[in-house]
């Protein structure tokens, strides 16, 4: 699948996507949303891929938010379709069937943020800069923001830096547990990479299990959270991967799971 505006890159069951449209810092076009949006799509059911990278391309930016020039156009109703299809991209990533890591290079803005936010695990280059800066421009986060920063650090943070505008660096978005670890900017990829291989040698039928439990920890309480724990986990016992699985821990070898 040919793109104008992304790099795809398979290393064995990894795919590393870049955002490639590094004279524009990266930024979010609808060109690109739709890109993205076909891509996430093919991948739900592509059983050759395991984990996705999602990076920037160049050294500045991972994306630098979304295109201005497109929402200087915005009025109240294209506005609103305008947030509606980044919040529902941004969906298709976070409820994917498989891990997705941004490895964030540079600066991670607006939409950029958000994309981030969209993703299940985020490292950062230690030039990477955070920030929802929509207030400066008269709006508000749009896809997705103002949800999932509140719940991924804490209330207090999330509105500091929205109500704000300002941008916190890759040290203080460690310690708000914006991301899970900070490499050398030279390093990110491979750390990326380091990651997405270890995820990628487990089973893929619990890996996709275990997300599909942690996703939803916002949406239901604590019973009804436990009963679908419990409900996937029975799934899980009984695929043939979990009698690889315990088969190889009891013969003391590496599983060979084949995703069944």
């Amino acid at each position: 699948m040919a793109f104008k505006n992304l790099l795809t890159e398979k290393k064995e069951s990894v795919l590393v996507v870049t955002i490639n449209r590094p004279d524009k810092l990266n930024a979010l076009n609808d060109e690109t949303l739709t890109e993205l949006k076909s891509l996430f799509e093919s991948l739900q059911n592509d059983k050759s891929i395991n984990v996705v990278i999602i990076t920037g391309a160049g050294q500045k930016a991972f994306v630098a938010g979304a295109d201005i020039y497109e929402l200087n156009k915005l009025n109240n109703i294209s506005g609103k379709k305008f947030a509606e299809k980044g919040q529902a991209v941004f969906g298709l990533i976070e409820n994917l069937n498989k891990p997705v890591i941004a490895a964030v290079n540079g600066f991670a803005l607006g939409g950029g943020c958000e994309l981030a936010l969209s993703c299940h695990i985020r490292i950062a280059s230690d030039n990477a800069r955070f920030g929802q800066p929509e207030v400066n421009l008269g709006i508000i986060p749009g896809y997705g923001g103002t949800q999932r920063l509140a719940r991924l650090i804490n209330s207090g943070r999330a509105a500091e830096m929205i109500l704000t505008g300002d941008m916190i660096n890759a040290e203080e978005a460690l310690s708000y547990g914006l991301v899970n670890r900070v490499y050398p900017a030279e390093e990110l990829l491979k750390g990326a990479l380091e990651i997405a291989n270890k995820i990628a040698s487990k089973g893929q039928i619990a890996v996709s299990m275990a997300l599909k439990a942690i996703n939803i920890v916002n949406e239901l309480p604590l019973n009804d959270g436990l009963k679908l724990e419990s409900d996937l986990f029975a799934e899980c016992c009984g695929s043939e991967d979990f009698k690889e699985g315990t088969s190889a821990f009891l013969e003391k070898r590496k599983p060979d799971f084949k995703g069944r």
